[in-house]
């Protein structure tokens, strides 16, 4: 049996995935999915790349995410899953390479800058 390990990254989460041919469990972090993302939304976009290609249910998923929040790991998540089909088969990549899941996402936090309040926001201003 194939295991196929990728990474995917998404502002300053990473997640790590092994995927292999299976019933279609996904565990996270060693919890169900359900328990580690317990807002659906998040779950959907997990899951995104295999029901686009139709094969939800046919793979087992252990993914390891570190870093950021939430929506970041899901995110990062769904960009792994998407690299893991296209190993599994090329004929996937079309398809998900058009919904922009195997597309880095490269808007990252603005940094702080001196003499300002965040990173573009000044001071308030007083006159007297």
């Amino acid at each position: 049996m194939e295991i196929i390990n990728t990474i995917g990254r998404r502002k300053t989460s990473v997640a790590r995935i092994y995927m292999k041919p299976g019933k279609g469990e996904i565990t996270v972090n060693n919890r169900a999915i359900e328990v580690y993302f317990p807002f659906d939304l998040h779950q959907i976009v997990v899951k995104q790349p295999l029901s686009l290609v139709g094969v939800d249910g046919s793979y087992d998923i252990k993914i390891n995410v570190d870093g950021g929040g939430i929506k970041g790991q899901a995110e990062a998540a769904r960009m792994a899953i998407a690299r893991a089909l296209c190993e599994f088969d090329i004929e996937h990549r079309p398809a998900l390479k058009k919904e922009g899941f195997l597309t880095r996402d490269p808007r990252m936090v603005e940094r702080k800058k001196p003499g300002r309040r965040k990173a573009r926001r000044r001071f308030q201003f007083s006159k007297r």
